[in-house]
């Protein structure tokens, strides 16, 4: 597990694990994990989800934005 790095100064996650094929997401005050698996979101989506995770920023809007309902 990473610290997010939350360069915006205002992002509601506070942690992320990327694995293979999935990266889990905890948002800041909530002990449940948020895994968003490749089968649903699709590889572009998770490849730009590992992206801004490791970056620091967008994280939050990317997930709201293209794959709010897809965690398991």
């Amino acid at each position: 597990m990473e610290k997010y790095l939350n360069r915006s100064g205002n992002s509601p996650i506070s942690h992320y694990q990327i694995n293979t094929d999935s990266i889990t997401v905890w948002f800041k005050g909530n002990p449940k994990a948020y895994t968003y698996p490749e089968y649903l979101t699709g590889s572009h989506h998770l490849v730009q989800l590992k992206s801004n995770a490791q970056r620091g920023k967008g994280l939050s809007a990317y997930i709201t934005q293209n794959v709010r309902d897809k965690f398991i």
